[in-house]
């Protein structure tokens, strides 16, 4: 009498048995749960993690000269500073007729280029390298090159015979090289054969720096940015003139001091002159 009849224990579970398609229902929290990856995401914006990439052979060639010229040559360095005030006075002055005759902006460039020729003639070991440590070098022409910085890495095309180039042509050549090293069409002729390389470190905002000398080379001209400093002038009087920092680093096995001192002395010269 106790137990429970057949017949109520068949229909309890049929009763639960509607309820069971409405639990199923319950995809909805399914769908949101791809929500769920955001919560790693946040992580990862704080993990630390590293990227290997090869170096590309440009990058690799630069670094292998470069350390070449650490290790050979005796490196030191001299400064100097230039009163740039008659040079942005005469490129003020003249810049706009310079474009329209020559179809080339008027920079400071071609005004180092031409004097760092003058000082090259003058001071003729900056302008020689030694071979195999056994003989020196002296070049009678000036082939000069010049730093360009492209998306690849640092380039340095060459100026040929500046010794016989005007402003214009200077200027016309640096752009029309700069424009090549930039679209990556320059030849390996363009940029081999230097005597003596400029590098514009003042272009990226540079105050002051000491170049590498590029091998075979045996010194590099250091150019940098232009600040306006308060100098004593005339009757020593206290004037603000835009100055700038220029660095000759220069190999001391084949230059002495004195004539390093003595060529930048030069290109100060005639740069404020």
């Amino acid at each position: 009498p106790p137990r429970p009849p057949p017949p109520p224990a068949a229909s309890a579970p049929s009763t639960p048995a509607p309820a069971a398609p409405k639990a199923a229902a319950a995809p909805a929290p399914t769908s949101a749960a791809p929500a769920a990856p955001a919560a790693p995401a946040a992580a990862d914006a704080g993990a630390r993690t590293e990227t290997r990439v090869p170096m590309t052979r440009l990058r690799k060639r630069i670094a292998e000269r470069l350390k070449a010229s650490q290790n050979t040559n005796a490196l030191l360095t001299t400064y100097n500073e230039v009163d740039m005030s008659n040079l942005m006075d005469l490129r003020n002055q003249f810049k706009d007729a310079f474009l329209e005759k020559h179809g080339a902006k008027l920079g400071f460039m071609s005004a180092f280029v031409k004097a760092s020729a003058t000082a090259l003639k003058d001071i003729p070991s900056v302008n020689a390298t030694i071979v195999d440590n056994e003989e020196t070098v002296y070049y009678d022409y000036v082939d000069i090159s010049v730093a360009v910085g492209t998306p690849k890495g640092l380039v340095t095309p060459v100026l040929r015979d500046v010794q016989t180039m005007n402003f214009a042509d200077i200027e016309k050549e640096i752009a029309s090289l700069g424009k090549q090293a930039r679209d990556g069409t320059l030849a390996i002729d363009q940029l081999a054969g230097g005597t003596f390389t400029i590098s514009n470190g003042g272009v990226y905002g540079s105050l002051l720096s000491s170049p590498i000398v590029n091998p075979p080379q045996s010194a590099i001209l250091g150019m940098h940015g232009i600040q306006k400093r308060p100098v004593v002038g005339p009757n020593d009087s206290i004037v603000v003139r835009p100055m700038m920092y220029i660095a000759l680093t220069y190999d001391h096995r084949l230059i002495d001091g004195r004539e390093a001192v003595t060529f930048l002395r030069r290109i100060k010269d005639i740069v404020e002159n």
